[in-house]
């Protein structure tokens, strides 16, 4: 891992089935892709091997600012790890791990130049958690 890559992590209390599918698919990833409440996620679209196309929408509810995020699958291992390329070159990786009936999922990603590591970090962060309530509570 490079060292000016961000690393953020969550376990979730969910099998790696389930929670492949709820990270993966439009349907569940509408539900927690913000990283706030005043945020909505209205659409997603993902083409799940490589060399297919992710995008989503990532909005203020107040229609004040959005904007589309969008990557190109570098690799996909059911169940275990996806690497993207997003818009602007960065990479990420996520990957997914069984442990006792839970799964922990680490998602490592290229910062951006534009706004603090913390900044970009707690908003992942954020995000992640949002991931893991919603994949919890359903």
């Amino acid at each position: 891992m490079d060292s000016k890559q961000i690393n953020i992590q969550a376990t979730i209390a969910a099998d790696i089935k389930k929670a492949w599918e709820y990270y993966t698919d439009p349907k569940h990833i509408i539900h927690w892709n913000f990283a706030t409440d005043d945020w909505q996620c209205p659409w997603a679209k993902n083409d799940l091997r490589p060399g297919g196309m992710y995008s989503a929408r990532m909005e203020a509810k107040d229609g004040s600012f959005g904007f589309e995020f969008g990557a190109i699958y570098d690799t996909v291992v059911d169940q275990k790890n996806l690497a993207y390329t997003m818009g602007d070159g960065r990479k990420a990786t996520v990957n997914f791990e069984n442990k006792d009936n839970e799964t922990i999922v680490t998602v490592i990603f290229d910062p951006e130049s534009t706004n603090p590591v913390e900044m970009q970090r707690g908003g992942w962060q954020a995000i992640l958690d949002n991931y893991k309530k919603y994949t919890e509570a359903n």
